[in-house]
């Protein structure tokens, strides 16, 4: 959808092209940010946002040097297919269709949270009802149309705008220092908790799918889509600084020990803020956002998994081959959903798992083998080789971080 959008665009401008990379990477996972940072805390967060940024942008820039080489309009799989061969391309293509269906799952689950958490005195549904409920109405509308998508998520994302400026520049002044800094607990420590927020937060700097059609929009002009993608991503990290700001400016970091025994779903951190904050309006705002963010996230992804699954089975367009991939994209997650109904914290981590491969791992693997077949390409990512081995450490690091946090090895706050 976001490609199709871009090639429409008569006169392609650097502010358009990191629109759609921000746009891409910011969503409902950034509920997840503060909670999965609560152990290192606010400065600690900023530390890791900035490394994680940095990793994420240059592997970034790895993809479009690699792209660059091909015909414009060439997809990642056919790249990585061609450059690493055929198991590293299969490996790279369950790896994305992982991250789709986990989040698929993530943003059901977080749904029926704040379903259950504001309409249990309407409707008497228990949190799994309010959690079919949800993926029922955003299952109806993917299988509408990619244009019913289109449009509703259009508007979301101006409701997004809106709210997250009123609500942000509201909580923005009740910010206290005392609580920023967490300066009432003289006795404590953070940094045995750095690895555990790592996954979470590449999981938060999403976009690399977006490149190859980013190369077609601009005509391969790799000056272009560099500066589209520092500028994005830039976006994204100053969306998420302010965030943390607010979010732990408010919320003592005592209390998020609360939020992660509850679950870690959106719902539970929107419930400590409305205790935190003495402003009933500035609450309502937040939670609006998070509604607009939670279905825009949710229909932008599903909408992916959807059109991935339809390749992949061969289905058609029909209302009949829509129909049988949509029982396909949303059964699984749902289900899941139902199973274990608080699993959003957990489904972000597994989405930054598999995403070390995908957008880190073979994005270095692919430019350094671009690099010896074509030693004399036009455009090179910056830093040599040392900066692809730099890069193949940040997804060995966050992979490793993840797999012992799931046997409870690291130190988890909580």
């Amino acid at each position: 959808m976001t490609i199709e959008v871009t090639q429409n665009l008569k006169r392609p401008s650097i502010l358009g092209g990191a629109m759609i990379i921000a746009g891409t990477a910011v969503g409902a996972g950034m509920f997840s940010i503060p909670i999965a940072t609560s152990g290192v805390w606010f400065t600690g967060s900023i530390i890791l946002l900035v490394y994680t940024w940095a990793c994420m942008y240059f592997s970034g820039l790895m993809i479009l040097e690699a792209n660059l080489n091909y015909p414009s309009g060439s997809s990642f799989h056919t790249v990585t297919k061609d450059l690493l061969g055929k198991g590293w391309s299969t490996l790279n293509g369950l790896s994305i269709a992982f991250v789709l269906y986990i989040l698929t799952y993530a943003y059901v689950s977080a749904g029926s949270s704040i379903l259950f958490h504001n309409i249990t005195h309407l409707l008497p549904l228990p949190q799994s009802g309010t959690g079919l409920l949800f993926a029922l109405i955003v299952a109806f509308i993917v299988w509408m149309s990619t244009k019913a998508v289109d449009r509703l998520s259009t508007i979301l994302i101006g409701g997004m705008v809106i709210t997250f400026i009123m609500s942000v520049g509201g909580m923005f002044t009740e910010v206290k220092s005392t609580v920023l800094f967490d300066q009432a607990n003289t006795e404590t420590s953070y940094l045995p908790y750095t690895f555990m927020a790592l996954p979470y937060l590449l999981a938060s700097f999403g976009y690399h799918g977006n490149i190859p059609g980013l190369v077609k929009y601009y005509h391969k002009d790799s000056k272009a889509v560099a500066h589209s993608l520092f500028y994005g991503t830039l976006i994204a990290l100053a969306i998420y600084i302010l965030w943390q700001y607010v979010i732990q400016g408010n919320i003592p970091r005592e209390a998020f020990k609360q939020i992660i025994a509850d679950g870690g779903n959106i719902a539970n951190l929107l419930q400590q803020m409305d205790n935190t904050s003495n402003n009933t309006t500035i609450a309502q705002l937040l939670n609006a956002f998070s509604y607009m963010a939670l279905a825009s996230s949710f229909l932008g992804v599903s909408l992916g998994l959807f059109d991935y699954l339809a390749d992949f089975f061969g289905f058609d367009d029909s209302g009949e081959g829509r129909f049988k991939t949509a029982l396909v994209t949303f059964i699984p997650p749902t289900v899941l959903a139902l199973i274990f109904p608080n699993g959003f914290l957990y489904a972000i981590g597994f989405a930054g798992l598999a995403a070390t491969i995908w957008a880190v791992i073979v994005p270095a693997l692919m430019a350094r083998a671009s690099r010896v077949r074509y030693p004399n390409a036009s455009y090179q990512a910056p830093g040599g080789s040392f900066l692809i081995a730099f890069i193949i450490l940040f997804g060995l690091i966050n992979a490793t971080a993840h797999i012992l946090s799931l046997f409870d090895v690291l130190p988890a706050y909580h």
